[in-house]
């Protein structure tokens, strides 16, 4: 179901698709059952649910060095502006200053406003280009490589 939701989710970019450098392909891309499988059994995945148990918003995390990567946070637009997207966040940044992280860190659109303004909302804050250390700068190349448009993008960081 997982794949699903972050097709769905990435719908919303539809309209802003071009502009902000999503070929088709890349709007249709989602991560592996068995990726998201392996995050499931190592702790960082957590998934939302609604009131009939239904799954309807997932996080997902990979380690990166001192920080916790948020890679990806997806809820089902039906779901949307309900909290769920917050309360996640907040359970990612919870889980992070428990096992010692510095900080949370994502790459995000800068002008979208359920991205970075959503996460400015929430204590993040832009890292500045020159002070990205090699892991996250990493990050923006491997978004350039995929054909992202990373002049559009920011790197966000939340200490935990």
């Amino acid at each position: 179901m997982l794949p699903e939701i972050e097709r769905q989710s990435s719908q919303r970019f539809a309209s802003q698709a071009a502009e902000a450098g999503l070929s088709p392909e890349l709007m249709s891309q989602t991560q592996s059952v068995p990726a998201l499988l392996a995050a499931n059994d190592d702790g960082r995945l957590w998934v939302a649910a609604d009131a009939r148990g239904e799954l309807v918003g997932f996080a997902l995390v990979m380690e990166l060095g001192l920080f916790a990567h948020l890679e990806e946070i997806d809820v089902l637009p039906a779901h949307g502006r309900q909290g769920l997207g917050s309360a996640l966040l907040e359970a990612v940044c919870e889980w992070a200053g428990s096992r010692g992280f510095s900080a949370v860190t994502l790459s995000t659109f800068r002008e979208v406003a359920w991205n970075a303004p959503f996460y400015a909302r929430r204590g993040f804050a832009v890292v500045p280009p020159e002070e990205l250390p090699p892991e996250l700068l990493e990050i923006v190349a491997r978004e350039r490589q995929k054909g992202l448009r990373t002049d559009l993008r920011v790197i966000m960081q939340r200490e935990v």
